[in-house]
């Protein structure tokens, strides 16, 4: 086999060992579900996270930038949303001080400031995660 061959069975053989592992890790879905007005006039959100990556998640945490109507930023929030068991979908429910949820158009994933497997190190979560909404307000990463 020559050294091109090589390197292209090597290739081929990474990309199936990556799918395969991804497979077995499974999807870490966070849905931002409904926002409602509170009596002070802040937004509160509902969040679910539903985590079938076959482990458990001792830390998860998420910087969002909260878009206002115009597309732009308005602030960031740090949200902790651990634990997260495995097999379960969990809400968690934050509120956004200071602003109106119909003020809000979008939420940004800016960054995972924390994604630790439960007895594990840290890992990078942006793999295994998918965002969605129901929500007037989108959900993107």
């Amino acid at each position: 086999m020559d050294m091109i061959a090589l390197k292209h069975a090597l290739a081929a053989m990474a990309l199936f060992v990556a799918g395969a592992a991804a497979a077995e890790t499974g999807r870490l879905t966070v849905e931002l579900n409904k926002v409602e007005e509170m009596d002070s006039g802040d937004c509160r959100a509902f969040f679910l996270f539903r985590n079938d990556t076959g482990m458990s998640f001792e830390g998860f945490e998420m910087s969002l930038a909260i878009l206002d109507s115009n597309g732009v930023i308005d602030r960031l929030l740090s949200v902790d949303a651990a634990p997260l068991p495995v097999a379960r979908t969990t809400l968690k429910l934050f509120e956004i001080p200071g602003m109106q949820c119909s003020r809000i158009s979008e939420i940004l994933l800016h960054e995972l400031t924390s994604c630790k497997p439960q007895n594990a190190d840290e890992m990078d979560c942006f793999a295994i995660l998918t965002l969605t909404s129901r929500a007037s307000a989108q959900l993107v990463k």
